[in-house]
């Protein structure tokens, strides 16, 4: 029937921790109580998270997952980024909480994932038109890069995703550039997850070299991961990110 709605509860071990971070993202509070149990209801636009404070949860144990359909997935991370950017001073990437990058997901998929301080992972996806769901599969060094997103991005396996990136780049020594940039640059993004900043270092410094080749479009990523280097999301005390 039309007007049904369908509202996920999602377990933190901190609520005032996660209001605030959900705050930072741009949601408002619309609803909350410390008693009997804490509970809270943020709110973006028509999207709505209900919180349920529990003692002793452990985030990193989490299984807990909301798929979310939007117009433009890449609108919102902008906007997330932003937000954390401003209230934290960098964008979190590595670790309970981060904010990941818009990727395509092997098949026609593209999105990006939070996961918010009760380890919970939303996963925004762009809202597929009839004529996109049309686009074929990629091939080559591109297909290895949309698998290895899909174990890193959406299942929170970098170290697998880092293997399947290596034998890709091995196994198609002549891809086209723009692919080996993509490529390494997605390889440093999870290295920076995994608390390796010189290989990452490494990998962008590739990255690089063909981008001054001619290579068109990649040099903003470039330094966008280079300030992440910088930001601490390389902190070997922080908490891994897979």
């Amino acid at each position: 029937m039309v007007g049904e709605r369908m509202y996920p509860i999602l377990p933190v071990p901190d609520l005032d921790e996660a209001l605030t971070f959900y705050g930072a993202l741009g949601f408002s509070v619309t609803y909350c109580q410390q008693r009997p149990n804490p509970y809270a209801v943020v709110a973006l636009e028509d999207l709505q998270v209900h919180l349920s404070g529990i003692d002793g949860f452990d985030p990193s144990a989490s299984v807990s997952s909301v798929i979310i359909t939007v117009g433009d997935a890449g609108d919102y991370r902008d906007r997330f980024a932003a937000g954390l950017r401003s209230a934290l001073g960098r964008v979190p990437e590595a670790g309970i909480p981060r904010l990941l990058r818009v990727r395509r997901k092997a098949g026609t998929a593209t999105g990006f994932s939070v996961v918010d301080t009760g380890g919970n992972w939303l996963r925004f996806y762009r809202a597929d038109t009839p004529e996109e769901t049309k686009e074929t599969r990629r091939a080559g060094l591109g297909r290895v890069v949309d698998v290895a997103a899909r174990q890193a991005d959406a299942r929170g396996r970098d170290s697998e995703a880092v293997t399947l990136l290596d034998n890709g780049i091995e196994r198609y020594p002549d891809a086209d550039p723009t692919e080996v940039v993509e490529a390494l640059c997605y390889r440093a993004e999870l290295l920076c997850r995994l608390h390796r900043p010189d290989a990452a270092r490494a990998d962008l410094e590739r990255a690089a070299s063909l981008v001054s080749e001619g290579v068109p479009g990649e040099a903003a990523l470039l330094a966008d991961l280079r300030d992440a280097l910088e930001d601490g999301h390389t902190d070997p005390e922080a908490p891994p990110g897979s």
